[in-house]
């Protein structure tokens, strides 16, 4: 596993939560648990365990509160490092912010911190990295995709083979971006450091020069969006 020690993870961790009040009023969102873990120790043990060593977590809102909760990240055997946020910079304003402490060569992990997939195949999209660092190019993006759930049915981009498009395909089929993707550093290089920035508009400008791929993932996967959501989910889990 020692191949992929130089592919580092940012966690996205920065958010309000505000669909979550008032369990978020006092914690930050991805600090909530599952089976008294925290959404984040759920993604930490599993990257521990796929050989990733180096991860950066953002934060915002309550942020403090991560660092006290995670540390330098020994205690999972990675070595965490924090990229703070005075308000939070949206997904991509949150990368690029992080990118001179993520320290990636071309590509990088990135994960939701709130959304709940205890069997990811991180192994899969660490392999995919391999991957994608052979192809000339370069993809500037892979995602992982996942069919429409109940709160969000009309799904976000469309899936043709592996090329994944915002507009309709011949054939493809449309799905939801499950927060969890593999990016280039490329993606974001014309962005302004510390300026709020969205992932969707980089994201559609690369896959209108066919530079996105993607792959569609039917194990478990839960956005952790309402109170009810997780109490739903701590009782499925028990």
């Amino acid at each position: 596993m020692d191949k992929y020690n130089s592919i580092p993870c940012f966690l996205l961790a920065a958010g309000r939560g505000e669909r979550m009040r008032p369990l978020t009023d006092h914690l930050p969102k991805p600090l909530l648990t599952i089976q008294n873990k925290s959404l984040l120790a759920w993604h930490l043990e599993a990257l521990s365990s796929a050989g990733i060593q180096n991860v950066v977590i953002n934060h915002a809102w309550l942020g403090e509160k991560i660092e006290q909760a995670l540390g330098s990240g020994d205690q999972f055997g990675l070595n965490i490092q924090y990229s703070p946020e005075v308000t939070a910079l949206e997904t991509a304003g949150g990368i690029a912010k992080a990118l001179p402490i993520l320290k990636a060569k071309d590509y990088f992990l990135v994960i939701n911190g709130d959304v709940f997939s205890p069997e990811l195949p991180l192994q899969r999209l660490l392999e995919q990295v391999l991957q994608l660092r052979q192809d000339v190019g370069p993809i500037l993006a892979h995602l992982l995709l996942v069919p429409n759930p109940a709160q969000h049915p009309n799904g976000d981009f469309y899936l043709q083979g592996s090329q994944v498009s915002d507009t309709p395909l011949a054939g493809s089929e449309k799905l939801t971006f499950s927060g969890i993707g593999i990016y280039h550093k490329d993606l974001f290089r014309n962005l302004v450091i510390d300026t709020s920035a969205k992932l969707a508009p980089l994201l559609s400008e690369a896959m209108a020069q066919n530079k996105v791929t993607g792959e569609k993932y039917l194990g478990p996967w839960h956005d952790v969006g309402t109170p009810q959501r997780l109490e739903e989910l701590n009782a499925a889990y028990e």
